[in-house]
């Protein structure tokens, strides 16, 4: 445990179970050693990570390489026949990459990861569903003699079920191999999002070539009409893999990931099944179920953006930020503004002021992780580095405004950084 014992004021009390940590809390700019952004643990976590999803993105080129070859020969090996399914595939996947841009962008997640995830969802999971889903129409078909038995079959129980899994781990692959940057369920909810999209953007070219006699319909019912429908069905074990990364046991995810799995199979099982049985049903459920749907994506952009300001509120009654900053920090607007402001006093002010929200953003999020009873071992040199990197940003972007300078220049020194992560303010 360290050293520091707030003051007798203070409204910070131990959280009931907290296993407390035994990381000396950050020093003032002033006072403090040099710290070092670089720890063994953390290289090695990043070598490891970095190949890991290397690995994870050659699969899934290796697999959409498949799942185009299948494709090709499905369109009668003509080049020509695939140009338009695969213009038309990418509209809906614009649809949803704005839509996982917009929700992400409090705290975005690396380009290379997304990558990794999206190339899993195209490659791996559409290439293991087609094996599955094919062999199991042909079975059914030769055991019943029925092809639409068979089809039906693999649609409503072998579809949902090996795609919702081939989907959900890679979520949970992501999870495991990026945990100390999981903050909850809005990054689970990103990742399952972008495989979802990468799996669509695939199905989509195949089904473009197999029914391009009615191109147009299919286009509108897949394309426009239900381009989040994978993304809802794999949000599903995404969010509850996300909320375990807040759980107190760093194991929550064992039991949490077949509850979402199982809602995400239900939900599939009954679009493939039901919605496809009577389509007048879209406009009763599906509709309003999408609307909900939104609901819970703004209520959890909101509770992460509470989060971050109550945590940054933490580091703002130490000293090191002030009211009006987490205030920007934390809102839309405030961030728009700040950025329009940097932008328009040059190149040097724009990179320091996405520095300084970058930085900010990712230290209320460790901070929390912390609170959850999740601190790594090198927790009080990133907490350094993030408040070095603030302050400095401030500093640069500051010195580009006269008026930004002299407030910089009268800023009370910070003191020490909060209360250790294990103790919070009573109510929160």
């Amino acid at each position: 445990m360290s050293g520091h014992v707030p003051p007798s004021n203070s409204a910070w009390a131990p959280r009931a179970g907290y296993r407390r940590h035994s990381y000396s809390p950050a020093h003032s700019p002033a006072e403090r050693p040099p710290a070092l952004d670089w720890t063994p643990q953390a290289d090695r976590l990043l070598r490891r990570g970095t190949v890991a999803l290397w690995v994870l993105g050659v699969l899934g080129v290796i697999g959409f390489l498949i799942v185009l070859g299948v494709i090709y020969a499905t369109a009668g090996q003509e080049l020509s026949r695939l140009l338009l399914p695969v213009v038309l595939a990418l509209v809906p996947l614009h649809i949803v990459l704005a839509a996982v841009g917009w929700i992400d962008r409090w705290e975005p997640e690396p380009l290379g990861a997304l990558a990794a995830a999206f190339l899993w969802g195209a490659g791996v999971s559409t290439v293991v569903s087609l094996v599955v889903n094919t062999s199991t129409t042909v079975l059914v078909a030769q055991a019943t003699g029925s092809l639409d038995g068979g089809s039906m079959v693999s649609a409503v129980v072998t579809a949902p079920i090996v795609e919702e899994l081939t989907k959900g781990l890679g979520v949970l692959i992501l999870f495991l191999l990026r945990r100390r940057s999981f903050n909850g369920a809005v990054d689970g909810l990103v990742y399952a999002a972008v495989i979802a999209a990468g799996f669509a953007f695939a199905e989509n070219i195949l089904y473009f070539v197999q029914y391009s006699d009615v191109l147009l319909q299919t286009f509108i019912m897949r394309g426009i009409a239900s381009p989040f429908a994978h993304v809802i069905f794999t949000a599903c074990t995404g969010i509850a893999i996300g909320s375990s990364a807040r759980m107190r046991s760093r194991l929550a995810w064992a039991w949490v990931t077949p509850i979402g799995l199982a809602g995400a199979i239900v939900l599939h099982a009954f679009w493939n099944g039901v919605l496809t049985a009577a389509p007048t049903l879209y406009f009763l459920i599906a509709v309003p179920f999408f609307i909900a749907s939104v609901g819970l994506v703004v209520w959890l952009r909101w509770s992460e953006r509470m989060t971050m300001r109550s945590r940054l509120g933490d580091y703002q009654r130490a000293g090191w930020f002030a009211p009006a900053e987490v205030t920007m920090i934390t809102t839309g607007s405030g961030r728009a503004a700040a950025r329009r402001w940097a932008k328009s006093r040059g190149e040097p002010s724009r990179r320091a002021m996405r520095d300084f929200l970058a930085a900010s953003s990712a230290l209320a999020q460790l901070r929390q992780q912390a609170i959850d009873g999740h601190a790594e071992a090198d927790f009080a040199t990133r907490e350094q580095a993030l408040l070095r990197t603030v302050v400095e940003s401030r500093r640069a972007f500051a010195a580009q405004s006269p008026c930004c300078s002299r407030a910089v220049a009268k800023w009370p020194r910070p003191g020490p950084a909060p209360p250790e992560a294990g103790d919070r303010p009573e109510g929160q």
